[in-house]
């Protein structure tokens, strides 16, 4: 059977594959090579001016045909790397020989060939340009999809941000807050998960077999190998020098990267299902689409698929994430290679993260605040007002001001008129007793629209 979007084992490259389009090129198998390519050709023309006795400066124009390569990387490219690789059966050694080959019609590179991947072992190739996909995935893709949907939270807590709500601590009724304010806690949550993704070092290695720079001073026992490793890392290369490793960048970064997306993907999970019930509700409405069908058998139905997907999604994220975060680190001496099957699923994992977040901005896009339901629970819930009036009646320190309410509210049903009706016979001073009187369970929200207002304020 043919490789198409149907035939596809991994959804992400089937049912899903537009969604998660931006990742393709960066996290893919081509991907790897491009970066692959860029790591060597840096590496090369960094040694060139290194001062070497045996390599001199590279010209503009060598130094404009190198970069041209990772500029103009085709999938055609990544093909004949490929092609390589079926003689090599090593897929780094198969770039290294696509690059001198590149080199047939330069003289001025013919003459540097073996220059490229020197002193290098294939993990240094390896763990640099991992690092650059991830960056690039993170800040170009991940990053904006995270922050369209802190944007869309945001845009929500401060247009509901008075809209009084029932809370409901244990599945009971409680004390009210607001819609805007509920969204708003989320926000705040996602914006300190999005600082620290954004905040870990992609950092990389470049020191040989070992981490020792072995070949490099049997080849130049006088050169500074480790400054010049951490110029091509951090100047040309933009990534964080690590300077104490074996033969692999030991990928604590990395699970430090991940564990925050999980973080955030748990967020996400705990808010999905948050406005599932709401919808449940009937507190929010969902924008119908002509067309669409909501269940094969019952025409009435409009189900909150996109927040059941999103679910499903963050959570097959987290599984692969968090079993990448915690073998990576895991390597047995100096090196075996159970590395290298799992970081090929980083996009994977970070592709069902996209898929999520999308699912999850699709949902948000399409809800309608219904107001009359918000405002007919908290009609029905005048019980939620025993917590104020006990608390003003401790201030003025009547007797045993949480056990009357208790008495008179546990379990019974509660009206406008009863919870008035006890008001009116407390020994308050007037100002305070018409304060409680004239007090709504959708007055009783204390700082949540202020504070709702303020999320997201620079």
């Amino acid at each position: 059977m043919p490789m198409t979007s149907l035939s596809a084992l991994s959804p992400l490259d089937g049912r899903y594959a537009g969604k998660v389009a931006p990742l393709r090129p960066l996290l893919s198998e081509f991907g790897l090579m491009h970066r692959r390519v860029q790591v060597e050709i840096e590496w090369f023309i960094a040694l060139s001016d290194a001062g070497l006795a045996n390599f001199k400066p590279l010209s503009e124009a060598s130094r404009g045909f190198l970069r041209s390569l990772v500029l103009m990387f085709s999938e055609a490219d990544a093909q004949a790397i490929k092609d390589i690789e079926k003689v090599t059966n090593h897929d780094v050694k198969a770039v290294e020989y696509w690059l001198k080959q590149r080199f047939g019609d330069h003289p001025e590179l013919e003459a540097a060939a073996e220059f490229v991947h020197f002193a290098c072992t294939s993990e240094d190739i390896n763990n640099t340009s991992h690092a650059l996909m991830l960056k690039s995935a993170r800040d170009s893709v991940l990053l904006p999809a995270l922050d369209r949907i802190i944007q869309r939270m945001t845009d929500l807590a401060h247009t509901f941000a008075a809209q009084p709500m029932l809370s409901r601590t244990h599945g009971q009724t409680a004390s009210p807050t607001t819609v805007g304010k509920e969204i708003a806690n989320v926000v705040a949550r996602l914006q300190h998960g999005r600082s620290v993704i954004a905040s870990v070092k992609m950092r990389a290695k470049m020191n040989g077999a070992v981490g020792n720079y072995n070949a490099h001073l049997s080849a130049y026992p006088e050169h500074d190998w480790e400054a010049f490793s951490r110029h091509v890392i951090e100047d040309a290369l933009g990534l964080s020098f690590n300077p104490y490793t074996i033969q692999i960048e030991p990928h604590d970064y990395m699970a430090e990267l991940f564990d925050a997306f999980t973080r955030v993907n748990t967020i996400l999970i705990d808010w999905s299902r948050d406005v599932w019930g709401y919808i449940s509700l009937g507190y929010f409405k969902q924008k119908t689409k002509a067309g669409e069908v909501g269940s094969s058998t019952m025409p009435h139905k409009v189900n909150p698929i996109d927040f059941e997907n999103a679910e499903g999604n963050f959570g097959l994220a987290s599984a692969v994430l968090t079993h990448l975060s915690q073998k990576l680190p895991v390597s047995r001496w100096q090196r075996d290679l159970t590395d290298s099957t799992a970081l090929r699923n980083m996009g994977v994992a970070l592709g069902y993260a996209l898929l999520g977040f999308d699912s999850l901005l699709r949902g948000l896009d399409k809800l309608e605040l219904n107001a009359a339901a918000l405002n007919a629970d908290l009609d029905n819930a005048w019980e939620v007002l025993a917590e104020p009036i006990q608390t003003v009646m401790r201030r003025y320190g009547l007797p045993e001001p949480y056990e009357q309410l208790k008495a008179f509210t546990r379990g019974q049903p509660m009206t406008r008129e009863l919870m008035q009706g006890f008001i009116a016979k407390l020994d308050l001073p007037q100002a305070e007793k018409d304060r409680l009187l004239a007090m709504t369970p959708g007055d009783y929200t204390g700082m949540a629209t202020e504070l709702a207002r303020r999320i997201g304020a620079h």
